[in-house]
């Protein structure tokens, strides 16, 4: 067995495009994805589970229908199943998405021009 330890930083400098998740492990049935994200994203949900949100450098928004979370590089925040959110980077982002299996960038807005292919791992 070769026992390694998983780099953020090395794993995030192996792509540039943003918004492209890219599994980096997995748990039971839960995925480890890192990704780039600048600018704003879609309104979408996840009907049928919580995505956690890790900072790993730079500032994210979360905005929501009536506020949002604003993270910095060392925080987190879990988005409730249902709820709908669209995320917003002014600068380029970097983060450590948790989530099941199979599930797509863009929750339930599954045909939007903008949902990254699944399960690509780096």
């Amino acid at each position: 067995m070769d026992y390694q330890s998983i780099n953020f930083e090395n794993k995030l400098s192996l792509f540039s495009e943003q918004w492209t998740p890219k599994v980096i492990a997995e748990m039971n049935d839960y995925q480890f994805k890192v990704v780039k994200i600048e600018g704003d994203f879609i309104w979408h949900s996840h009907a049928n589970t919580d995505e956690t949100f890790i900072v790993l450098e730079g500032e994210l928004r979360i905005d929501f229908r009536d506020g949002s979370v604003s993270l910095s590089a060392g925080e987190m925040y879990v988005v409730p199943k249902g709820v709908e959110h669209k995320p917003y980077a002014e600068k380029e982002v970097k983060m450590l998405l948790i989530e099941p299996r199979g599930v797509l960038n863009t929750g339930d807005e599954e045909t939007s021009e903008i949902t990254a292919v699944n399960d690509v791992w780096i």
